[in-house]
């Protein structure tokens, strides 16, 4: 069996802005860098053996505090950054409604019919995501790894483990620095933790933000 420590980034300056950022390279706000730490502590009796994440920087140094309470350097994965928003990419989501009215409600009912201008829909995240998490239960049997990724990409998966299409997309809720746990077994996934935020202090944040 491998079991996955998966988490988000912590907050990034966009996040507060509510841009939509996708794969341009945000940095963490200053209380994103403190959720990291704060994940790192609640992980730090945490037993890992191995620590990936996306290549984008949010991801990556979310991914370094963790891995540095174990001594561990951070691998990286492209199949994990997050979903391409093309035109979207760097857009306040006020504006992206008024430029894009009908692609921003389907966004937000259908998301799975969504298409994104010069950038990706959520079946092209979904497959890339869905093979490195199979090649990571494959390569890392026995162990325990820590990966640190997006909004839409956690999602991705946490859908598709549970069978779950893409329109379900939005019945799933990813907070900044939030910690999941998925295991697989001879080929079977399953989920054991959610968005877990207690380590940050609250049950339940209360935060809906404008853009991934």
């Amino acid at each position: 069996m491998v079991r996955i420590i998966l988490v988000r980034h912590g907050e990034t300056t966009w996040n507060l802005e509510g841009r939509y950022q996708g794969q341009v390279d945000t940095p963490l706000s200053p209380r994103g860098i403190e959720q990291g730490k704060m994940a790192a502590e609640a992980l730090r009796d945490v037993p890992l053996d191995y620590c990936l994440a996306s290549p984008l920087s949010r991801a990556q140094d979310t991914c370094r505090f963790i891995a540095g309470l174990h001594g561990l350097p951070v691998h990286s994965d492209p199949r994990l950054t997050e979903i391409a928003h093309g035109a979207w990419e760097g857009v306040h989501a006020e504006d992206i409604e008024k430029q894009y009215p009908e692609e921003f409600h389907l966004w937000h009912t259908h998301p799975e019919k969504v298409q994104m201008p010069g950038g990706e829909n959520l079946e092209d995240v979904r497959r890339r995501v869905r093979a490195a998490f199979d090649d990571i239960a494959r390569d890392h049997d026995g162990q325990t790894v820590l990966v640190a990724a997006h909004d839409a990409v956690n999602k991705a998966i946490l859908c598709g483990i549970l069978g779950l299409g893409m329109d379900h997309f939005w019945q799933i809720k990813q907070d900044n620095a939030c910690i999941n746990v998925i295991e697989c077994a001879n080929g079977t996934w399953r989920l054991v933790l959610m968005n877990s935020t207690v380590h940050l202090g609250y049950l339940v944040s209360g935060i809906e933000q404008k853009g991934l």
